[in-house]
């Protein structure tokens, strides 16, 4: 399976989405639309994961609008989506609905509670990453599928096929560090009030990979 990833930030990778990818046997192709301009065509595509960035879908760019392009002819041909933070508001604005200021800014490590039970195995209670202030509505004919303290809508699932998570799973421990280092001055105005050291000092779940594993499982199966 050949599955085209679209970062949007140089220290927001694929992360612990490529150790599943070589896990199985696919092959990984690592686009950067706001740097190079380039979008792998549906044709090409056989899997696609949106990942975060510090820009909005209601920016005003073009490749932007272009990556929502792609999203619409992969939503009707029934291929698998997964996006993180950016990547799944950029699905939920291709499916209509509204990108919009979040209740609070979530920065840091933080809970997050199962909605509901649509993919085995995902505990009622998940400590990830957040790294955002705009949210998404949920899409229609889809399940609110993870909440946390102060964001109700912060993951998605439609169609067996599609999951978007507001916030992040796919991120070990040099990943962390990588955002930390180059994105901490966004950590101010967090209701999470985590420093950089708090964040850099908190371990990544071992569960995280298993439950990320799970989702990918989930929509490519």
């Amino acid at each position: 399976m050949r599955i085209n990833v679209l970062q949007h930030t140089p220290n927001e990778g694929p992360g612990m989405i490529q150790d599943w990818s070589q896990e199985h046997g696919h092959q990984m192709y690592i686009y950067h639309p706001y740097q190079f301009g380039h979008l792998p065509s549906a044709e090409q595509t056989d899997m696609l994961v949106i990942l975060g960035g510090p820009m909005s879908p209601n920016d005003d760019l073009p490749w932007i609008k272009q990556e929502r392009q792609l999203i619409k002819k992969l939503l009707a041909q029934n291929k698998p989506l997964f996006g993180a933070c950016f990547g799944a508001q950029q699905i939920a604005k291709t499916l209509g609905k509204e990108i919009k200021k979040a209740p609070a800014k979530e920065v840091g490590w933080a809970p997050v509670y199962r909605q509901n039970e649509a993919i085995f195995g995902i505990p009622e209670k998940m400590t990830v990453l957040h790294w955002h202030e705009e949210m998404f509505e949920i899409p229609e004919d889809a399940k609110l599928l993870f909440s946390s303290d102060k964001v109700k809508n912060q993951g998605f699932v439609m169609n067996h096929r599609i999951i978007g998570l507001q916030f992040h799973v796919e991120p070990e421990a040099d990943n962390v560090r990588e955002m930390v280092v180059n994105d901490f001055p966004y950590l101010k105005g967090s209701v999470l009030n985590q420093s950089s050291e708090d964040i850099l000092n908190t371990p990544v779940p071992a569960e995280n990979k298993l439950i990320l594993n799970r989702m990918l499982d989930y929509i490519t199966d």
